[in-house]
This record gives structure tokens, C-alpha cells and sequence, in this order.
């Protein structure tokens, strides 16, 4: 995997951390993503959802990192945890994700704007595949 350009992962991290300045940005999220599936709503029934946010923090950061050029070691652990022998997340779900990340980025970073969220789309893009494919 070649990193993408610094000027994509940079803007995407500087957003991000914009995003992580309210707890809220990972609650939204969650509201976001569960109000687009019935299906995923009933994934998250019984989720110890603070532990969820967390989680989340840190696979978003992953996937920026790994986009930066990092190892993709823990996006192939995810991978595994998410494939049709862990979780068995639902390879078409991925793309509901990134739809609910950029509608929660979008309100909360003061300085998104459609450039900022294509860029988030493609410095995300390698990682989620990774994920995606070890279904």
C-alpha cells in the first residue's frame, strides 16, 4: 500500500482531531450510523456502548495512520474480529459507515466542507478495505 499524499492525511487528521474535542462527535455517530439500518441497530442491541466509542477512537485513528503509510496490523486484527468467523459484520455495511462518519463530521468540524470530506473518504478508503476484505 503506498501512503497517500500528506496534504489528504494531514487535513483528514487535523479534522479529526477537531472532531475528538467533543465526546458527542463518537455518540452522533452511533445515532448516525444505527438510524440507517435496522440490521446494524440490532448488531449494537446489547453493546456496552462507552466501550464502543472507545474502540472507535481508536480504529479511526488507525485507519488514518495506516493511510499515513503505518503497518496494517491492527486493521488485519480488526479484519479478523469483524470476518464471517468474528462478528460476521456485513461487508455492505461498510460503506453505511463512512456515510454516518462523514454526516458526524460534517457536524462537528467547524472547517468540513465537501473538499475535506472527499478527502476523509479517500485517506479512510485503504483501510476499510482491508477490513472489508478479510470477510
Amino acid at each position: 500500500m503506498h501512503p497517500l499524499s500528506s496534504s489528504d492525511t494531514d487535513a483528514v487528521f487535523q479534522s479529526y482531531g477537531r472532531c475528538c474535542r467533543n465526546e458527542a462527535f463518537f455518540a452522533d455517530f452511533y445515532d448516525l450510523f444505527m438510524a440507517k439500518s435496522a440490521e446494524v441497530r440490532q448488531v449494537f442491541r446489547n453493546t456496552d456502548m462507552p466501550e464502543q466509542r472507545r474502540l472507535l477512537r481508536a480504529g479511526i485513528m488507525w485507519l488514518i495512520l495506516y493511510a499515513r503509510g503505518a503497518s496494517g496490523n491492527k486493521l488485519r486484527d480488526l479484519g479478523r474480529t469483524h470476518s464471517r468467523h468474528g462478528y460476521d459484520i456485513n461487508p455492505s455495511w461498510y460503506g453505511l459507515w463512512v456515510d454516518a462518519l462523514m454526516e458526524a463530521v460534517a457536524r462537528h468540524d467547524v472547517h468540513h466542507s465537501p473538499q475535506l470530506l472527499t478527502q476523509w473518504r479517500q485517506v479512510l478508503s485503504p483501510g476499510i478495505d482491508l477490513i472489508r476484505d478479510a470477510h
